[in-house]
């Protein structure tokens, strides 16, 4: 298999064959992203003939791969006629695949029309993951994203016209020390008009290599405390009172792991935070996360 790193994947996503089809990111100005400092210079898509050699080598194993995550930082954003290109051959060369997925921007679903996306649709894209982050203009803007809160829910209701099912990423901490209460509340009022699959919460890590890491260093922006991040996830979870979904906080940037059905395990899960809140340990969470590795 054809891989430019080692690849990873989300926890939801293990059973699915990983098929590399972009290097970098499209976009590549979020300040808190690792992939532009492993990746310098523009999004590269995957040569066709890699896809096919990697294709016919999944198609060789004994197991028939019912859903296919193309790998790169926002592969449906390349090209549409080189992704229509890549999502034929694996419906070829991948008989049994009954669904695609991959992580997308929001702005990667703006520039499609509605008639590329039902394309999409038709070759079997779903369970899209869909970097919204935040629901909060300033840390949007801040942060370098390219989108606003407008254009998430603009976007995902034309998914969801689409037949498209997404999952949204929530990043705590992302909107910085002081500041949690409102992210929460604001990206809870967006996602509350929204239909997601599921919602993906990951928490702010700081990573060297990146700007934001440079940012925080020259003391332009202070990362939120470990106990201020267990307090805006339970804001956030408190505040999906509209939102019938799965949340799913699995990931390692979390130093809370949990996952539940709302509104049915809302208390629980409401619950559980307050506590680590109250027991939080700063000093030693604090060196934990300071040791954590991107992936």
């Amino acid at each position: 298999m054809h891989f430019s790193e080692e690849p990873h994947r989300l926890g939801f996503e293990r059973a699915s064959a990983l098929l590399q089809v972009q290097i970098g990111c499209t976009w590549g100005r979020c300040l808190y992203c690792v992939v532009c400092s492993r990746h310098s210079g523009p999004s590269e898509v995957t040569p066709i003939e890699e896809v096919a050699e990697d294709l016919d080598e999944l198609a060789q194993n004994w197991r028939a791969y019912d859903r296919v995550f193309l790998y790169g930082s926002n592969p449906f954003g390349i090209p549409n006629d080189q992704l229509v290109e890549r999502l034929k051959l694996i419906r070829e060369k991948l008989p049994s695949v009954k669904s695609i997925g991959g992580f997308a921007c929001v702005t990667d679903i703006k520039a499609r029309s509605d008639a590329e996306l039902e394309q999409w649709a038709a070759f079997g894209v779903d369970g899209l993951s869909l970097g919204a982050e935040s629901g909060y203009d300033p840390a949007l803007k801040f942060m370098r994203k390219p989108q606003r809160a407008a254009d998430i829910e603009e976007q995902c209701k034309r998914l969801d016209d689409a037949g498209i099912t997404y999952t949204l990423f929530y990043l705590v901490g992302m909107a910085g020390a002081g500041n949690g209460a409102e992210n929460a509340r604001a990206t809870a009022e967006v996602f509350n008009r929204i239909d997601p699959f599921r919602i993906n919460v990951m928490t702010m890590s700081v990573f060297k290599g990146t700007p934001l890491y440079e940012i925080v260093q020259n003391g332009e922006f202070e990362p939120a405390s470990e106990t201020e991040n267990f307090l805006e996830m339970r804001d956030f979870i408190d505040g999906l009172v509209d939102c019938e979904t799965f949340i799913d906080t699995g990931h390692d940037v979390n130093l809370v792991h949990f996952d539940g059905v709302l509104p049915r395990d809302r208390e629980g899960m409401v619950s559980l935070l307050e506590l680590r809140a109250q027991n939080a340990n700063e000093r030693l969470l604090s060196d934990y996360r300071k040791r954590m590795r991107s992936f």
